[in-house]
């Protein structure tokens, strides 16, 4: 019970500090008070299950079912109410951090909590033992996706978009760690994240275009077919070669289609894998959208979407963003700040692949 006394403890000296009066101002409103208790007893309890969970790991107890769930929420919960606090208190609006959150959402004094999140997933999402990784896994990500967009009839320039894409995607599933299991999903699981049926999907699709990019790259077909060799009687979630491939089969292979009008309408490349994540996370309307001939100004209302939206922290922090009951798809893209430090991390990643 250790943890909670310090937890707690934490939290009164939290809500002390808070409660003082910033410089030139007079007392608390009854709506300030009401934010500094509630980012309180979040941090409290983020405080506290991160204690809880890292107990549980170094004393080998078994874990709970998707254990990094109520972890995810603490943190939503901590970030929520903190731009809950600085709404009502634009002065407790502190310095940048490290992990380039805007400063309204997040302080900075915080950040070796978000240190222990990010430790305590990396051991949750471990690869399971017989994982079969690639000694190079950014480069097949880039390899695949460009072979699959020349082979749906992409120009090079734009295949390569798709490959610099692709690059963006890996890191949004996974920040980049290939064959991971899922902390918050017991359906979604390796480098892309893919579900049984989706695997399966995208598998079916490979095979009607195989021998069409082998034709054009037998380098790439022969390590194909070592791959699938390899995989064969496994989860191919678990290889990252094929994961890879039958992700981008599944979900993104007939959309490299439209990357010609994309990256016109969207020409920050940011932009362009932020709009390809929205395909994972929320396809039937992104397709819409893409089809409506104005992407950007499309909106979606149904409250499933907005739903699936706040599950991957758009529009999930703040009163005021969660209370929104539709959206259009400018607005989306530039919710999803929380992705733009993993696509910069893609964009350096990628330009790396091509330097070489």
């Amino acid at each position: 019970m250790r943890p909670r006394r310090h937890a707690a403890a934490a939290v009164t000296l939290l809500t002390l500090f808070l409660t003082l009066p910033a410089f030139g101002q007079g007392a608390l409103t009854a709506k300030q008070s009401e934010a500094v208790a509630a980012y309180a007893r979040a941090l409290g309890d983020f405080e506290s299950i991160l204690a809880e969970r890292r107990r549980q790991i170094e004393a080998k107890e078994p874990l709970p079912n998707l254990p990094g769930q109520a972890i995810y929420l603490a943190r939503v919960a901590v970030i929520s109410t903190y731009k809950d606090l600085t709404d009502a208190m634009p002065s407790r609006i502190g310095r940048p951090n490290k992990f380039e959150i805007p400063p309204a959402y997040f302080d900075a004094d915080i950040e070796p909590l978000i240190d222990e999140y990010g430790k305590l997933f990396d051991i949750m999402e471990a690869p399971p033992a017989d994982a079969q990784n690639s000694a190079t896994p950014y480069k097949d990500v880039v390899d695949l996706a460009v072979a699959i967009a020349r082979a749906k009839g992409l120009a090079p320039v734009h295949a390569e978009a798709a490959g610099r894409i692709s690059v963006g995607l890996f890191f949004a599933e996974t920040n980049g760690k290939q064959n991971v299991r899922n902390a918050r999903s017991n359906t979604y699981m390796g480098s892309f994240q893919t579900g049984p049926s989706e695997d399966r999907n995208g598998r079916r699709k490979w095979e009607a275009i195989k021998s069409e990019i082998a034709a054009a790259d037998p380098v790439l077909g022969a390590r194909d077919d070592r791959e699938e060799a390899r995989a064969r009687g496994t989860d191919h979630r678990f290889n990252h070669w094929t994961n890879v491939r039958d992700g981008l089969m599944n979900a993104h292979a007939d959309v490299f289609r439209e990357i010609p009008g994309i990256v016109t309408t969207l020409p920050e490349p940011i932009d362009q894998m932020k709009l390809f994540e929205l395909i994972q996370i929320v396809p039937t309307p992104t397709r819409a959208a893409l089809k409506s001939g104005d992407l950007l100004n499309y909106r979606v209302s149904r409250p499933t979407i907005m739903k699936h939206l706040r599950n991957n922290s758009i529009f999930a922090f703040g009163q005021a963003d969660r209370a929104r009951s539709s959206a259009s798809y400018r607005e989306i893209l530039a919710a999803m700040w929380l992705f733009n430090r993993k696509f910069e991390r893609a964009l350096a990643k990628y330009a790396e692949i091509r330097q070489r």
